[in-house]
């Protein structure tokens, strides 16, 4: 073989990989070739692997396939271990491009896992049985007149609103609520009064803990008034010793709705709910002595 020449071996090497690719074992490449030195003959099949037929059983190629059925099957690590008898080291080379198994639950947490599906089941159907009270009593409501809203928003500003008392005598009406709700109905009550947007002061009350700018800007679009035309914002000293539950970015704060000049208003709400409770008194009066 050292006698040939460079181009020999290019072509005897050509001969070798055709030969080695259409499955010849390393003695019939020998043998067909005429080439019984080893080493050139490892020359001429260099980077040629060998065909499947060929390779002998691996006994960790058996191990290995047995490793990830047991994986598959959401087997830890430690499981596969003491079942193969092989080191973490060759499972984890073997099965770690699989996905993780799910953490195994004892019987204990099994058993509060079902107890918390039940609770949540049992939530949502409260849930749907609330939601569906609550549609069927707001149908009930329908559109309001002016004499239901009159005495609704009455009612409101007497739960909600200042009120003078004999030892501090103080005619303003002046309501401070932070349900938007309360606000859209007590606007809707000072527009049937006939009370002029111009006559409305607003502003805000919150916790200094609070976004006090973002909450100015809610109550403004809230309104539909410019933020810069509300009086300065009433800040709450935070206490850490306070475990508040309006917090986030659902707490907006109060806000403040003054109307001017309102001492004759203050005058006649006090005069209507006086109304309201002489009204409702007869009634049940005479349901006491049926």
């Amino acid at each position: 073989m050292h006698h040939h020449t460079r181009a020999d071996f290019e072509s005897l090497r050509d001969q070798a990989v055709t030969l080695r690719r259409a499955g010849l074992s390393r003695r019939q490449i020998r043998d067909r070739l005429h080439v019984h030195n080893n080493d050139i003959l490892n020359r001429l099949l260099e980077g040629e692997p060998p065909p499947d037929w060929t390779r002998r059983p691996n006994a960790k190629d058996d191990l290995r396939a047995r490793a990830r059925e047991l994986r598959g099957r959401g087997m830890t690590y430690d499981e596969i271990q003491v079942e193969l008898g092989c080191s973490k080291s060759s499972i984890s080379l073997w099965v770690r491009d699989l996905p993780k198994p799910p953490p195994r639950r004892t019987a204990a947490e099994q058993a509060k896992l079902a107890n918390r599906k039940r609770w949540e089941h049992e939530l949502a159907v409260r849930d749907r049985e609330r939601q569906r009270t609550k549609a069927a009593a707001m149908a009930e409501i329908g559109t309001l007149t002016d004499r239901e809203l009159m005495l609704v928003g009455v009612g409101l500003y007497w739960s909600e609103g200042s009120k003078s008392k004999p030892y501090r005598m103080s005619e303003t009406v002046t309501f401070i609520n932070s349900d938007p709700t309360m606000i859209h109905v007590y606007l809707a009550w000072l527009n049937l009064l006939d009370i002029e947007p111009g006559k409305l002061r607003f502003r805000v009350m919150i916790h200094e803990s609070a976004d006090v700018a973002a909450s100015e800007r809610y109550w403004a679009n809230l309104v539909g008034v410019d933020v810069a035309t509300f009086g300065k914002t009433t800040l709450k000293k935070h206490n850490p010793k306070t475990v508040r539950k309006n917090v986030g970015e659902d707490y907006h704060g109060c806000l403040v709705v003054r109307v001017l000049q309102g001492a004759e208003l203050y005058r006649r709400i006090e005069g209507w709910w006086q109304g309201i409770t002489a009204a409702a008194r007869g009634p049940q009066d005479r349901r006491t002595l049926r």
